[in-house]
């Protein structure tokens, strides 16, 4: 008999902060980050100085950190952009530097400068954040012993552009690398869904799927290239990707509705993956057996196949112009409170940590500015976990750096450990935050306090700097910060409902128009909904790492996301059989949903329960009244004793034909 005492089982919100990635090693950006960090100390130590390797090697870090797979172009305007952004950081930290007041001015409106710019969107989310980073990291070069401005700034940027040279050094000869793996990915996962042995594997496949989906559209819709070739090379995939849209289609409805995939369908979906990789032809695709007309999902699943080998013709999404983009940003700034919010919060920390450092005599406390900036990155998920995950991995980091210098390493050694190190980095990005903060920290000890002839006294320093900047974040950024710990979940979730209403309205409303506009219009109005989902999903996993109102609240309503897939699921099964020649469900039953789906948007946006609503009663419409009811029963989770409900409460009871 078992003797453990559930009192002492560990915190949910604790298990999912410590909870790492079950994602692959990704050995190109290992070698990549090795070869960018280590090579410059090697080529410096066997020259004579291994200091201005690290230097350059400094100058290397922005664009390590900030490396993403994708499309090259994309890469390249990304690692670029943030190695620039963090040159120019880099450049007003030598410069203010060495003046306290002036130091404290610049950095807090750095600060609150890349907080707005942030909002502008991922490329410029992560630009911002190494300027930010790096102009911290400058001020702390005004030390006795550093080299001058000239010397930093120049090893600086030579690093930079050493590292980016050797993320794109592959872009001749594998321009269309990334794109083909995306898309080879989408008939990988396709398969894995469709040859899961129960409900509960293949949901996790069908998650796996619209990722994978959503990773293949989002770079095919921006590679670009200026040699025909390729960029008809990029057309060619983005229009496979668009024939294979029915199939993924009718593969969800296949897996909704428990009827089991023939085998050769998954082999041909491998076989499919296996030539798109190889740049070879498809394979034909398998014709459908004889008594497949009274299976209607596996019809619409072997005509989904045969569309793959047939192709698409859709002309490529132009990349949006320059001045949109700003005039977005803008937009964003003008209307978008929150940004606002996130740069207020921001700047105060900073100033906070910028004057505790001139009041408390602590050598080189710059670093206590950076863990601030870096924990309160204002798109970059629950503060109070990244503060908790930046302090263990710190903690973890500073004893790797005190082993280090505390035995004295150097020379071909230091060489080494550094590659190791970097590969650590490029492991801990897809793996979990504070495995990251445990590699870079004792590699920014190395690269920078070597560079300016530091001991092993600094990993000390390092240690108490980083437990100050955490305390301050937890401390003025979360825990007295008006509605840090107030539950803001409850807003995009009621979004995502909205998303869900959309999707059936477009999916099950009778067409207007050509067959071939209704499928495009339906397929993309699938996508977003089932994107929204997913980013619902990691807003909700972000949020519930909090023991706070809002933790409490996300992990309440997880069942509702999880609802609200099985509603899109049994929707998209639903058109899938109007494709086929059945009967388009009528508009009064369609509004029925719509307007369910709308009651529990509005019941989460007041905090209260749904009131009862009516749901179609015909046959066709049964899966997608049932998942909605329990949708509707999953709402309950919450706690609403303190938001009383403005309407009489009633629990969901949806009317039901007899049988």
């Amino acid at each position: 008999m078992s003797t453990t005492r559930p009192d002492l089982a560990a915190p949910h919100w604790l298990v999912q902060l410590l909870r790492s990635k079950q994602a692959p090693v990704p050995w190109n950006m290992v070698a990549r980050a090795v070869v960018a960090l280590a090579v410059p100390l090697a080529l410096a130590y066997a020259l004579g100085d291994i200091s201005v390797g690290a230097l350059i090697s400094t100058g290397a870090l922005p664009a390590v950190l900030s490396e993403s797979p994708g499309p090259y172009r994309y890469r390249a305007r990304r690692l670029g952009g943030a190695s620039a952004a963090a040159a120019i950081g880099y450049l007003i930290g030598l410069l203010v530097g060495a003046q306290p007041l002036v130091s404290l001015v610049a950095v807090s409106l750095v600060a609150a400068v890349s907080a707005l710019i942030s909002a502008a969107g991922s490329n410029a989310s992560v630009a911002s954040l190494q300027m930010f980073v790096f102009c911290v990291l400058g001020t702390g070069q005004h030390a006795v012993g550093a080299p001058r401005i000239e010397l930093l700034l120049g090893c600086f940027v030579v690093g930079g552009v050493w590292s980016v040279l050797v993320a794109l050094v592959t872009w001749t000869v594998r321009a269309t690398s990334p794109e083909r793996t995306a898309v080879a990915h989408v008939y990988v996962e396709l398969a894995a869904m469709l040859s899961a042995p129960d409900e509960p594997v293949s949901r996790v496949a069908r998650h796996r799927l619209t990722t994978a989906m959503s990773t293949a559209y989002d770079r095919l819709l921006t590679a670009r290239s200026w040699l025909s070739g390729r960029d008809d090379a990029y057309r060619e995939l983005l229009n496979l990707l668009s024939a294979t849209t029915p199939a993924v289609e009718a593969g969800v409805a296949t897996v909704n509705s428990g009827v089991r995939a023939p085998a050769e369908v998954v082999d041909y979906l491998v076989a499919a993956s296996t030539a798109v990789l190889a740049h070879h032809p498809l394979p034909l695709a398998p014709k459908p057996p004889s008594d497949v007309d009274g299976r209607p999902v596996i019809a619409a699943l072997y005509r989904g196949l045969a569309k793959i080998s047939k192709g698409d013709d859709r002309e490529r999404r132009r990349p949006e112009p320059l001045y949109r983009r700003l005039k977005g940003w803008v937009s964003s700034l003008a209307s978008g409170p929150l940004t606002w919010f996130a740069a207020g919060r921001l700047t105060l920390c900073v100033v906070l940590a910028e004057l505790f450092g001139m009041v408390v005599p602590l050598e080189r406390s710059y670093w206590i500015t950076l863990t601030v900036g870096i924990v309160l990155k204002p798109d970059f998920g629950s503060v109070f976990g990244r503060a908790v995950l930046r302090g263990i991995g710190t903690v973890v980091g500073v004893g790797i750096g005190a082993v280090v210098l505390g035995i004295g390493t150097h020379g071909w050694v230091l060489v080494v450990l550094i590659g190791v190190l970097a590969g650590g980095l490029a492991v801990g990005k897809v793996r979990n935050y504070a495995i990251q903060s445990g590699f870079v920290t004792p590699l920014i000890i190395l690269q920078m306090d070597l560079a300016s002839n530091g001991n092993w006294s600094v990993v000390l320093a390092r240690l108490v700097d980083t437990v100050i900047g955490c305390a301050i974040v937890l401390i003025f950024g979360y825990l007295l910060w008006p509605g840090s710990r107030r539950p803001q979940v409850g807003g995009r979730l009621a979004a995502g409902l909205d998303v869900v209403g959309g999707y059936v309205t477009s999916a099950l409303t009778p067409a207007e128009t050509s067959t071939a506009e209704v499928r495009l219009e339906r397929s993309r109005a699938r996508r977003k909904a089932y994107r929204a989902l997913a980013d619902l999903r990691t807003a909700f996993q972000q949020v519930v790492v909090e023991p706070s109102a809002n933790g409490r609240q996300a992990i309440a309503w997880w069942p509702v996301i999880a609802g609200l897939e099985r509603v899109a699921d049994a929707v998209t099964e639903v058109a899938v059989t109007v494709e086929l020649g059945a009967p388009t469900p009528a508009p009064a039953d369609v509004e029925l949903v719509t307007t369910a789906l709308a009651e529990l948007a509005v019941a989460v946006r007041e905090q209260r329960l749904p009131v009862e609503t009516p749901l179609p009663e015909t046959d066709q419409l049964s899966g997608v009244a049932d998942q909605v009811t329990a949708a509707f029963e999953a709402v309950h989770g919450p706690d609403l004793s303190d938001h009383p409900s403005p309407k009489p409460v009633r629990w969901f009871q949806p009317r039901r034909r007899q049988a």
